[in-house]
C-alpha cells in the first residue's frame, strides 16, 4: 500500500462523509491521501491495486488532540537529557498515540521559564506523521506565561508574565520559535491580563490560534477577547470563573448572540441551530473540552454541547502519566500523582492538573454522556479540532484531498484499524 502510485479502494465501509454515515460507497487512497473515485477510476480507467475488506465498519478520518502535555512517561516541558533524547521521548508519544486513535497532535507545554520554550519549541514544530514515527505533530500549543494568578491551576505561579510591553514580551518569553509559521500552532492566555488584547490581532497575524484559558475573566473580558480575534476556549469550566446568573464569565460566552460576525469561516465553527446566525458562520469561539468524567461532570459536557454543538472540541489534556500505572510523574519540573483511572494531581494536593483519559474514550464518553450521534460525536475529535487550527482542507474529514488519515470504529465507537498515510499501523492487542 506505501508504494508511490498505487491506489487503494476500501469497500463494505461505513463512511463518515458531510455530516452523515454514508453506506454502499467506497474510499480511494493513492500516495498518502484520499482521493476522487472519478478521477482515478472513471477519468484515468484505473482499477484498484489493493482492495481493504471493512467489513462494514465505521470509517472515520483520525482523531486529532489539541492539547496533551506528555504520555508514557514523558512530559514536553522537560528539557533534561540531550536534543535526540529529548526527540526520541517524542518519536515515542507520537507513536504510542496512534494505538488509540489519535494521527494528529499538538504537544502542549505548560508555564515555564524562556530556557524551556527555546530549548523545546525547535523539536516540537510541524512533523507529518506516518505508521512508523508516529501522530502528525500540528506545532506546539503554548498554554501560559500569559495567564491569571487567580486561576493557575498546576502552573508555576513564579513563571507568570502579563502582556504590558505587548508582542515584545511574547517574542522575549518565547524566542525565536514565536515568528515561525510551523511551530506555535496555538497559544492560551488570559484576556484580562495587561496588554493582551493588544496582543491577539498580532498573534493572529502569525496563523496561531488564541486560546483563551486560565483565567479570571468577566464575561466583558471574554468577549473582549474573543472581539480582538481569539477562537477557541481551553479547556471549558476548568481554571476559570464559574458560571453565575448576574456574571457568568468565559462560560458565558457559549450563550453570546451579539459577538461580531466573523468577516471569513476560516477557525469559526460551522452554524448549527443555536447559532445567532443560521446561514453564517458562529461567531462564539471553538471549546475544548475533557471528557474523563473528572475534570468535567457528565451533565456540564450536556449543557456545553446543547448550548454550542458545532464549537465542541474533545481534548485529553494528557500528562506524562498517561496510558502508564498508577504512579508520581513530572509536569514542568513538578511532580504530579496520577490515582486513578483518570485524572492526575499535584503531589499531595487536590489540585487537578491534567488527565490520563485517551481521545478514543474521550469520544466514547461524549457521546454517552450527551447521547449525541455518532456523528456528532467523532466530528467532536476531527472536523472540528481541523477547524480550530484552520487545516480542515487536509485533516479531519474523508474528503478527496485529505490526508488518509483513517480509523476503523465498531458501533461502540471501539478502534479496530488505524491507518496514517494510507498505512496501516500495528494495534497491540490491549489497544481499545
Amino acid at each position: 500500500m506505501s508504494s508511490e502510485g498505487k491506489i487503494t479502494k476500501i469497500i463494505n465501509g461505513r463512511l463518515l462523509l458531510h455530516h452523515e454515515i454514508v453506506e454502499n460507497s467506497y474510499l480511494w487512497l493513492q500516495d498518502g491521501k484520499i482521493i476522487s473515485a472519478f478521477h482515478s477510476f472513471f477519468e484515468e480507467k484505473r482499477e484498484p491495486d489493493i482492495v481493504i475488506d471493512a467489513k462494514g465498519a465505521i470509517i472515520s478520518p483520525g482523531y486529532i488532540d489539541l492539547q496533551i502535555n506528555g504520555g508514557f512517561g514523558f512530559d514536553f516541558s522537560d528539557i533534561k537529557g540531550s536534543d535526540e533524547k529529548l526527540q526520541e521521548d517524542i518519536t515515542a508519544v507520537a507513536k504510542g498515540l496512534l494505538q488509540f486513535g489519535c494521527t494528529a497532535f499538538c504537544p502542549t507545554v505548560v508555564t515555564c521559564a524562556p530556557e524551556v520554550y527555546t530549548r523545546v519549541l525547535p523539536l516540537l514544530r510541524r512533523r507529518s506523521g506516518d505508521a512508523e514515527t508516529g501522530a502528525e505533530i500540528l506545532g506546539a500549543h503554548c498554554e501560559g506565561p500569559f495567564i491569571s494568578f487567580e486561576k493557575k491551576g498546576a502552573h508555576n505561579e513564579t513563571m507568570i508574565q502579563d502582556a504590558e510591553n505587548g508582542i515584545a514580551a511574547l517574542d522575549e518569553a518565547y524566542g525565536p520559535e514565536l515568528i515561525k509559521s510551523d511551530t506555535i500552532r496555538i497559544m492560551t492566555v488570559a484576556p484580562e491580563t495587561d496588554g493582551m488584547l493588544n496582543v491577539i490581532p498580532e498573534l493572529v497575524k502569525r496563523n496561531i490560534t488564541v486560546s483563551l484559558g486560565h483565567s479570571a475573566a468577566n464575561i466583558h473580558q471574554a468577549e473582549a477577547g474573543v472581539k480582538a480575534g481569539a477562537t477557541f476556549i481551553t479547556h471549558l469550566f476548568n481554571a476559570m470563573k464559574s458560571f453565575h446568573q448576574r456574571d457568568p464569565g468565559m462560560v458565558g460566552i457559549l450563550g453570546a448572540s451579539d459577538l461580531p460576525q466573523p468577516s471569513h469561516a476560516n477557525r469559526h465553527p460551522s452554524p448549527s441551530s443555536t447559532s445567532p446566525d443560521s446561514s453564517k458562520p458562529d461567531p462564539r469561539p471553538f471549546y475544548g473540552i475533557i471528557c474523563d468524567g473528572v475534570h468535567v461532570h457528565p451533565n456540564s459536557v450536556r449543557i456545553a454541547y446543547y448550548s454550542h454543538p458545532r464549537g465542541c472540541v474533545l481534548v485529553t489534556d494528557a500528562l506524562a502519566g498517561a496510558y502508564l500505572k498508577p504512579g508520581v510523574y513530572p509536569l514542568a519540573g513538578r511532580e504530579v500523582e496520577v490515582r486513578g483511572a483518570s485524572g492526575a494531581y499535584l503531589k499531595d494536593t487536590d489540585t487537578l492538573a491534567g488527565s490520563t483519559v485517551s481521545i478514543d474514550q474521550c469520544v466514547r464518553n461524549f457521546r454517552r454522556f450527551t447521547r449525541c450521534s455518532i456523528v456528532e460525536a467523532i466530528e467532536a475529535a476531527t472536523l472540528h479540532p481541523a477547524q480550530t487550527v484552520g487545516i480542515q482542507d487536509t485533516k479531519g474529514t474523508l474528503n478527496a484531498g485529505s490526508d488518509a488519515d483513517i480509523l476503523f470504529l465498531n458501533d461502540d465507537l471501539e478502534i479496530q484499524r488505524v491507518f496514517v498515510r494510507g498505512v496501516e499501523v500495528e494495534l497491540s492487542p490491549s489497544s481499545s
